[in-house]
């Protein structure tokens, strides 16, 4: 009897390590599956990665300066972006009236089907660059509610609105270009008179027109007074009352702060090229490929002024000389010089050429593991 017993009981244990082992078994395939799966994965994000890191140069026609190559290069500390937050974005372009913006518009256009983004343009009535209180409160709404056009870029010659005024959670990425004053002035007054070759049979509003710059000045006619170069102070400034006051201290002093605080990036005419290299490195989800058109297409020379008289010495010596040109002046200056700064923390001088830095920072010590 006991001699059954033990024969039952190792049976029992037996058949109980047989049952163990086959499991075990089970668990390992499992896992080597599941391993061959997270490889696989893991092969497939790397080549992504590599994909989207992969160095590539585009040399760049700029306006007036460097030319500029965008390179970026494969590094252990890419960083790349997560998320779906970019398709959430809504960039303004308060375009400044004869500082290129009808070029940088269209590039936007052209590459609005190919990156998947929307261009609005904001019409406004008779070309009033400062809305009314409640159309600001509409527009601001609209901006931000408006979910079916996002990623989208607006554009239009409206001046600076300061959307965390109006209670709402998200605000806009403002961009913008402004140009030498003077010639910027120049470049107006003849526009007004001649047009130009984007549609030239459109009759302006001093058509037939023929005093130059020059007779406008020494008799001190009224569509060369310096008032007219207060402009892109005031679009920088904003909607406030004193923005428009011509030669307001405050005005400026404000316009700087904005371009500070408000603005991703504030480029200049004159390095117009320099400007679409650093928005497709800050921005490549609305201007990835803007360098290369830019080089290879018309738009960086798609509106020019139809007829223009170089100023003589003593008129562009009269026009400096105003209080008006001087702060304008200044607030150029200004917007130059951290363009200049920011373009340099971009990219990084090689062998006479620009090349894109990569990052600079990376992450670690993450906890919890």
């Amino acid at each position: 009897m006991k001699l059954f017993t033990w024969r039952m009981q190792n049976r029992q244990c037996g058949v109980v390590a047989a049952i163990v082992t086959v499991g075990a078994l089970l668990m390992c395939v499992h896992l080597l599956g599941e391993l061959r799966k997270l490889g696989s994965a893991v092969a497939q994000l790397q080549d992504e990665h590599k994909l989207k890191s992969r160095s590539f140069v585009h040399s760049l026609k700029s306006l007036g300066h460097h030319p500029i190559e965008r390179h970026l290069s494969a590094a252990k500390d890419q960083v790349e972006l997560t998320g779906h937050g970019d398709d959430e974005m809504v960039v303004i372009y308060n375009r400044v009236p004869k500082t290129g913006s009808t070029s940088f518009a269209g590039i936007a256009y052209d590459l609005c089907k190919v990156n998947h983004f929307n261009v609005i343009h904001v019409n406004t009535s008779k070309n009033a660059h400062v809305m009314s209180l409640s159309d600001q409160m509409k527009f601001v709404r609209n901006v931000t509610e408006w979910i079916e056009k996002k990623p989208v870029i607006y554009h239009g010659h409206t001046a600076f609105l300061d959307f965390s005024r109006f209670g709402v959670s998200t605000v806009p990425i403002y961009v913008n270009l402004i140009r030498d004053p003077l010639e910027r002035l120049v470049s107006y007054y003849y526009f007004v008179r001649y047009g130009d070759d984007f549609r030239p049979n459109l009759r302006r509003r001093k058509a037939g027109n023929t005093e130059t710059l020059d007779e406008c000045v020494e008799k001190g006619g009224s569509d060369c007074d310096p008032e007219h170069l207060w402009l892109q102070i005031p679009f920088f400034c904003g909607q406030d009352a004193m923005c428009w006051e011509p030669g307001n201290k405050w005005a400026l002093e404000m316009a700087k702060e904005n371009v500070l605080r408000h603005y991703l990036l504030v480029g200049v005419t004159e390095e117009l090229g320099d400007f679409v290299a650093v928005l497709e490195a800050v921005l490549p989800r609305f201007f990835r490929g803007a360098v290369k058109l830019f080089q290879e297409g018309t738009k960086s020379h798609l509106r020019r002024t139809s007829h223009k008289v170089p100023p003589k010495p003593e008129t562009l010596a009269t026009i400096q000389d105003s209080k008006i040109w001087k702060m304008e002046n200044e607030f150029y200056q200004f917007v130059r010089k951290q363009f200049r700064f920011v373009k340099s923390q971009t990219f990084q001088q090689v062998k006479g050429q620009f090349i894109e830095k990569s990052n600079r920072f990376h992450y670690e010590k993450i906890r919890p593991r």
